[in-house]
């Protein structure tokens, strides 16, 4: 009986050959399934913590803003110089009463209080931003000008022209009057750019849209100055982008 049962297991292997083969080349296939399979979860792992990486880094230089625009109204408080935070945690506003302009002129008055808050105003950025190398989380800074609304000649250039060059003339304080190392003008981003950057809006920009009296006027008589944070760039964002496209 066991000499029967061998021979017929014989015959049935050797009329159907192709089965160990079959057998063999979808167990193949399995393994490269597998490590495909493996090979996709390691990708897509890293393409997420990349994408947290750049969150964190995003949340990172916003907590960095935020610090640096607490400090310096904090510094700025104690010596009873007072500048306001707005738009979302992003600007540290000096008021027209801060400064002092006089209608239709760009030039700081010679008051000893004023010039001295426009001095501290720059000392206590500079000591911000140098603190912790803070200056790496930044993209730029902006000092702003800004007017009301009236009309006025100013040298043929009208608001445009005054809120610039009234941005100019604290700017010019502060990189003339200051012994700062390195001096403000001279600090750079990530980027190796040029870290501050002036300009004027005009009444483009007003705090109050609405100027029914010299209060709401004067509001909007200011300088702002503006701090835009590090981003990923172009080039980041395109790297992970297959990855974020593969997880939806």
């Amino acid at each position: 009986m066991d000499r029967i049962f061998h021979r017929s297991s014989s015959k049935v292997d050797e009329e159907n050959p192709y089965w160990m083969s079959f057998s063999d080349l979808m167990s193949g296939f399995l393994v490269i399934f597998i490590l495909a399979a493996i090979a996709l979860i390691i990708e897509l792992t890293q393409k997420t913590e990349e994408i947290d990486q750049s969150i964190d880094e995003l949340k990172k230089a916003e907590q960095v803003r935020r610090d640096i625009i607490t400090e310096v109204q904090d510094e700025l408080a104690k010596k009873n110089i007072r500048v306001e935070i707005a738009d979302n945690d992003t600007v540290l506003r000096i008021r027209d009463s801060t400064l002092g302009f006089k209608s239709g002129e760009d030039t700081l008055p010679q008051d000893e209080e004023m010039q001295l808050a426009v001095r501290d105003i720059g000392f206590a950025l500079h000591s911000a931003i140098m603190k912790k190398e803070r200056f790496a989380y930044l993209d730029t800074v902006f000092v702003e000008g800004h007017t009301d609304s009236d009309s006025i000649y100013y040298r043929g250039k009208g608001n445009w022209g005054l809120s610039t060059d009234r941005a100019v003339s604290i700017w010019r304080v502060w990189q003339s009057k200051l012994q700062l190392t390195p001096k403000l003008g001279d600090l750079e981003n990530a980027y190796g750019q040029r870290l501050f950057s002036v300009s004027g809006y005009a009444a483009t920009r007003r705090v109050n849209e609405q100027e029914d009296n010299d209060q709401q006027k004067a509001e909007n008589r200011r300088i702002d100055i503006r701090f835009t944070v590090k981003k990923p760039s172009i080039a980041e964002v395109e790297a992970i982008k297959p990855g974020i496209q593969e997880l939806e």
